[in-house]
């Protein structure tokens, strides 16, 4: 049962996210909501790289041949997947902030259509 909770929870987060930003009707709670989303992202990864009594990935004449490690490329993938949430994150909120300026609201159904 305990294999699958991560699963579980990765699922969860992704659907609540999803749901918030359906539900939203404010720009800044669609970010809030987008983040949740991209956490599920970082618990998935890292339940990927999972190994049940696995060691660090360091590697010397004291360890010997054979021993399970952990993936650590998962480990960076997840390390970069937060660095580019962030820089989202960021420029999202900027938008937003740049969209209250120019029209005063932050409801995406009151934001009148871009005109070319």
């Amino acid at each position: 049962m305990t294999l699958y909770l991560p699963y579980a929870l990765v699922v969860w987060l992704f659907l609540v996210g999803v749901f918030g930003i359906v539900r939203s009707r404010n720009l800044i709670h669609a970010v809030l909501c987008l983040a949740v989303v991209q956490s599920s992202t970082y618990v998935f990864l890292i339940a990927i790289g999972f190994k049940r009594n696995a060691g660090a990935p360091i590697f010397s004449a004291d360890v010997p041949v054979g021993t399970p490690a952990v993936d650590p490329v998962v480990h960076a993938l997840t390390l970069t997947d937060i660095v580019v949430a962030t820089v989202v994150t960021a420029l999202i909120l900027t938008m937003a902030i740049q969209v209250y300026r120019i029209t005063g609201t932050l409801d995406p159904e009151k934001l009148r259509p871009m005109s070319g």
